[in-house]
């Protein structure tokens, strides 16, 4: 089982990116969420990963976060629900949005994405219900995965120091917010340690 990929971004599609590993290439299947996160190029990236094996093939589906990974795999426990339908729905919605229309029984919010019609979109509102937790909870475990430079080195300081991915990159995304994009990876670590204790 591959769970975590961490090397250099060779390059982006519009559905997937390949990370070198030690000289391995590995295509991603991304959502466009996870893509837009991504850094340039010959940047490191790290992705939390899902393989799935079937009989036409493996496919490597990757995410920024804990909580985006977690919604992939509830989503596909829908029957009618593929990993490439999944990341649709993720494109659209985050964690925290998907559970908040789970929860309210919206399933024209789950119908924006490609791929999902009403009876699909209602299918995954009802066998979903009860299982992707509070939006809040969620909310936290879908924050965006910090970009590259200094988000990206705080963002793998608090994973050597311990840190959850999902903690970690809540953490780093909120001081990102709060200090702004050009702020340096000593202030970024700091204070996204200080939002971790709390």
């Amino acid at each position: 089982m591959i769970a975590r990929l961490a090397g250099t971004l060779i390059e982006t599609a519009a559905d997937h990116a390949i990370v070198d590993v030690g000289g391995v290439g590995y295509l991603v299947q991304l959502s466009a969420r996870t893509l837009d996160a991504l850094g340039p190029a010959g940047g490191g990236v790290t992705l939390l990963t899902e393989l799935q094996v079937r009989e036409d093939g493996w496919m490597l589906f990757g995410f920024g976060t804990a909580g985006e990974r977690e919604a992939f795999r509830a989503l596909t426990g829908v029957q009618g629900v593929g990993g490439r339908v999944a990341l649709a729905i993720l494109g659209v919605l985050d964690p925290a949005e998907l559970a908040a229309a789970v929860s309210r029984g919206d399933k024209a919010m789950v119908a924006r994405a490609n791929g999902v019609g009403p009876k699909l979109a209602q299918r995954i509102v009802n066998e979903l219900a009860g299982k992707l937790g509070s939006p809040a909870l969620a909310g936290t475990a879908g924050a965006p995965a910090p970009r590259g430079g200094a988000a990206h080195d705080a963002l793998s300081a608090l994973a050597n120091l311990g840190f959850k991915p999902a903690e970690a990159s809540a953490a780093v995304a909120a001081a990102v917010e709060e200090l702004g994009d050009g702020a340096g990876l000593d202030a970024l670590v700091r204070l996204a340690l200080r939002k971790a204790a709390k």
